[in-house]
């Protein structure tokens, strides 16, 4: 069996209703989710029209039945609110008649039946009411008191599950235009050299063995292995690595990731869907689809509960017509009575109610939910796996230690900087912004030369700068000296730079990606919620190391690459977790989509924020652990709602049914009403308390 994605229904795979897309297979209940699977926009548009249609005819029915009950047009003022709530109950209600077909066909009970029922016995009701004496002999009992027709409730309740379907579908397209994007990452010409010549080809022609030109700036377009050149190429959308990787002969280069010195010729070894980034669409589109969507409580309450209000309905008038011998209007009406009563108006305003207004909550400190599977899943989170680069760290490196040897410290980034000035590396421009912040004036070198793998050359007033690794200092014969305190730093994952005047060793300089200030009290925070965090990356065991050791974190995975980062989150799971990802980059998209709950950092790329599931606005780690306090309270009112839901309903369902008639008491259809609206009252206001919640302030409303 396969899962319609669209709206959650359990399908067969031989079902005619299917679809393709980017070689995923999808499969679908009816005609109308193939369609809105196909067509989105064309659905999102229709589902707003029916909206508004049905709220604007829903008021003013309200209006004309509660407090202007005079028609203006000279009409009885009940057959003007049959003509207003006629088109709502069947244009705008017609899906939920649609809804409750397939479920019908597929043996299954869902809000669909519940809503097609009850609002239909209400307009039924209601109809009759209207046009007894008119069209036909009256035969409904008349009330003392009160409105008799309630085609107020069934125009309303439609329009309001209407706008709560309208706001699912908002967020429903997400997924499929960050495939799209993802897509978009890979350059649509690649220039190739065939015959001698470099001609420009689209990309989908590259074949393998194929020698591709890129310049500096341009992206790599395929999966290939260095012929010639030497450059620096920025693999961060692919790898998650801040600091850019020197590429020279024999190595290999990610399609998609941007060549930023030197010119390049790559011999393609993996092109169309076997490159890395076309693995990761396709882990993305798979995660997505695997994935169970959340069974939502009023769901799996209605499969019960709809079947039972229909027999008890039936029983009722059968045993009170039948057996008891009352009249067929009072045993009609303890019919229609049972089923209003079970009308989901509470029912079905529940879950979107605490979701809104706990997103909103959300969104006001900077958190976006997209939708209350998110919810659900986020307050049994038990393992929360970040990613280093972006997420816990900076993103950028910074100059964390300056060393020096003879000379001070400002002398040592002054040189430093000179040297680096002409510099576009990332490392150099680290070493410049340090400089600019300690506001050293920086004059341009009389010369400047970058020496490929080993750091950079440079003068300034007659003196000769060298900067760079231990290769460059050996290869001038300049003795260090430092061996111990250069290891030190390196274990502590840092990029260490040996600068000399004039072949004499001056200081050291160290470069890494620094910490975020909020990553500690982030995972501090979390160990005290008996949440287990994870770190991974696809930098070096030693580097990962040092970053986890100053977090706490005892559990890492380092230079795992993008299409393992998924695999595992999988294993994660195998484990009976409740996973969350946390991460801001291409690469982390597909263990984005593979965990329980994606946490997107809003700094991050467009994509990474569409496939995670809860949304860090403000890019602060902190709010991981408010996310996972708001959705336990979100979840906690939603329980509290449909409780609330139900309750008026399943109360009132025996005397509805006729069990206080022997006493005299009949329930008119008139009570049914009043406690829909009661029920609704409750639920929105239970559903507000959430706004009380102050994540600072702890739960002092409580």
């Amino acid at each position: 069996m396969a899962k319609d994605v669209i709206c959650g229904m359990y399908v067969d795979e031989k079902t005619p209703f299917r679809a393709e897309q980017d070689g995923v297979k999808y499969y679908f209940c009816s005609q109308k989710c193939l369609d809105t699977f196909l067509q989105p926009q064309v659905e999102m548009r229709k589902l707003k029209y029916l909206t508004v249609f049905a709220l604007t005819f829903g008021f003013l029915t309200a209006f004309f039945e509660y407090f202007y009950p005079v028609s203006p047009f000279g009409l009885p003022n009940y057959v003007l609110l049959f003509l207003l709530a006629t088109p709502v109950q069947f244009v705008a209600g017609w899906r939920f008649y649609q809804g409750a077909r397939d479920a019908v066909k597929a043996k299954q009970a869902n809000m669909d039946l519940l809503i097609a029922i009850g609002t239909s016995a209400a307009w039924i009701y209601s109809t009759l009411y209207t046009f007894q004496g008119i069209l036909w002999p009256r035969f409904l009992p008349s009330v003392s008191a009160g409105t008799e027709v309630y085609f107020t409730e069934s125009g309303l309740i439609i329009g309001f599950i209407l706008l709560g379907k309208y706001m699912e579908h908002i967020v429903k397209g997400r997924a499929s235009r960050a495939i799209s994007r993802l897509i978009d990452l890979q350059p649509r010409m690649a220039t190739v050299v065939r015959k001698g010549k470099e001609i420009q080809v689209p990309v989908e022609q590259v074949k393998v063995g194929d020698v591709i030109i890129v310049k500096p700036g341009e992206k790599i377009p395929v999966d290939g292995l260095v012929v010639d050149g030497y450059s620096s190429v920025d693999q961060s959308m692919i790898t998650g690595e801040s600091i850019p990787v020197e590429k020279k002969k024999g190595d290999e280069v990610i399609g998609a990731t941007i060549n930023k010195t030197g010119l390049l010729k790559v011999k393609a070894t993996k092109v169309g869907s076997d490159t890395t980034l076309s693995q990761i669409v396709k882990m993305v589109q798979e995660a997505i689809v695997s994935r169970t969507p959340m069974q939502r409580l009023a769901d799996v309450v209605s499969s019960y509960f709809v079947p039972a209000v229909v027999l008890i309905a039936v029983s009722s008038f059968l045993f009170w017509y039948y057996i008891a011998g009352l009249e067929f209007s009072l045993a009609f009406t303890m019919l229609i009575a049972v089923l209003i009563i079970a009308c989901p108006c509470a029912l079905g305003i529940a879950t979107p109610a605490a979701i809104m207004i706990g997103a909103g909550k959300g969104a006001q400190y900077g958190i976006l939910i997209k939708s209350g599977e998110y919810l659900e899943k986020a307050r049994k989170i038990n393992v929360i796996v970040f990613d280093k680069t972006g997420t816990l760290t900076r993103g950028e490196p910074s100059v964390t230690d300056v060393m020096p040897i003879s000379g001070s410290d400002k002398d040592v980034l002054r040189y430093a900087a000179i040297a680096e000035k002409g510099s576009e590396h990332p490392l150099g421009e680290a070493i410049v912004r340090a400089a600019q912040e300690k506001r050293i004036k920086i004059p341009s070198a009389g010369r400047f030369r970058a020496i490929p793998g080993h750091g950079v050359e440079a003068s300034y007033q007659g003196k000769k700068i060298l900067l760079g690794n231990r290769k460059l200092m050996g290869k001038s014969k300049i003795k260090i000296g430092s061996e111990e305190k250069i290891q030190q730093l390196e274990n502590e994952g840092k990029t260490v730079m040996l600068l000399a005047v004039n072949k004499k060793l001056l200081g050291m300089i160290a470069v890494a990606d620094t910490l975020k200030e909020e990553s500690a009290e982030t995972v501090e925070k979390l160990h005290s919620m008996n949440i287990e965090t994870v770190m991974i990356t696809g930098d070096n065991p030693r580097t990962a190391d040092a970053i986890a050791s100053k977090l706490g974190i005892k559990r890492v995975l380092a230079e795992v690459l993008p299409q393992d980062k998924a695999k595992e989150i999988k294993k994660l799971q195998k484990e009976g977790k409740i996973v969350a990802m946390v991460g801001d980059g291409i690469n982390d998209a597909p263990a984005l989509a593979q965990a329980d709950v994606g946490i997107a950092v809003g700094a991050g790329t467009d994509v990474a924020k569409e496939t995670g599931g809860i949304i860090l606005i403000k890019n602060d780690l902190r709010d991981v652990v408010f996310s996972i306090e708001l959705s336990r309270k979100t979840v906690r009112k939603i329980k509290e709602n449909l409780f609330w839901a139900f309750f008026y309903n399943i109360a009132l369902i025996p005397v509805a049914a006729g069990a206080l008639y022997p006493f005299g008491i009949l329930l008119n259809p008139v009570y049914a009403a009043i406690a829909m609206a009661l029920s609704s009252v409750t639920v929105v206001g239970n559903s507000m308390l959430l706004n009380l919640y102050n994540p600072k302030k702890g739960d002092a409303h409580q």
